[in-house]
C-alpha cells in the first residue's frame, strides 16, 4: 500500500477514508485522482486553505487528509467534503458510504468485501479467522492509517459481527 502522499503529513493529520462498493477501473482511478487532486488543493475552512492531501489507495478506498496544526477542519469543511463524495458517488455509480460493507484481505493481492450478514457467515464458515486482515474505515489520525488501518479481525471492531 502506497502512502507516500501522505509523507508530509504530520501524525497527527486527521483522515477520512471512504470505501468504494467494487473496486475502480484504471480509468475511473485516474479520473477520481485528479478530482481528488483538485479537491485537496481548493479546501477551505472560513476562506482558509486547507493543508490537505487526497489519494485513491487499492482501486477502492479514498483517504482524506487534513493537517489541522495550520487550519483545523470546520464543520462546514468537513460537509464540502462529503458534499463532493455524494456528487463523486453519484457520477461513478457507487456506494461510497456504507459503512456495513467490510472489506478484507482475501489473499496476499486480493480484497474482498462483504456486507455484515455475509460476513459473519465466512466467519463461521471458516472463510475467514480471527486473523484475517480488515480494513479499518474508522482510523481518525494519519498515525492510526500507518498502524491500525489493516488489522487482524480480532483487534477490529468488526469482530463484533462475527
Amino acid at each position: 500500500m502506497d502512502l507516500s502522499t501522505f509523507n508530509q503529513m504530520p501524525d497527527a493529520s486527521r483522515v477520512w477514508i471512504y470505501q468504494s462498493n467494487r473496486i475502480f477501473s484504471k480509468e475511473e482511478a485516474t479520473q477520481i485522482q485528479t478530482r481528488l487532486d483538485a479537491f485537496a488543493e481548493d479546501w477551505v475552512s472560513h476562506n482558509r486553505a486547507l493543508r490537505a492531501k487526497a489519494q485513491l489507495l487499492e482501486s477502492q478506498f479514498i483517504v482524506l487528509m487534513v493537517d489541522e496544526t495550520q487550519v483545523g477542519a470546520s464543520g462546514c469543511s468537513i460537509d464540502k467534503s462529503v458534499h463532493f463524495m455524494k456528487r463523486l458517488q453519484g457520477e461513478l455509480g457507487v456506494d461510497l458510504f456504507d459503512r456495513m460493507l467490510f472489506a478484507y484481505q482475501k489473499n496476499e493481492n486480493e480484497i474482498a468485501t462483504a456486507d455484515r450478514d455475509l460476513f459473519a457467515k465466512l466467519f463461521t464458515e471458516g472463510a475467514i479467522n480471527n486473523e484475517t486482515l480488515v480494513f479499518n474505515h474508522l482510523v481518525e489520525t494519519k498515525k492510526d492509517l500507518n498502524e491500525k488501518w489493516l488489522i487482524p479481525l480480532k483487534e477490529s471492531w468488526h469482530a463484533n459481527f462475527v
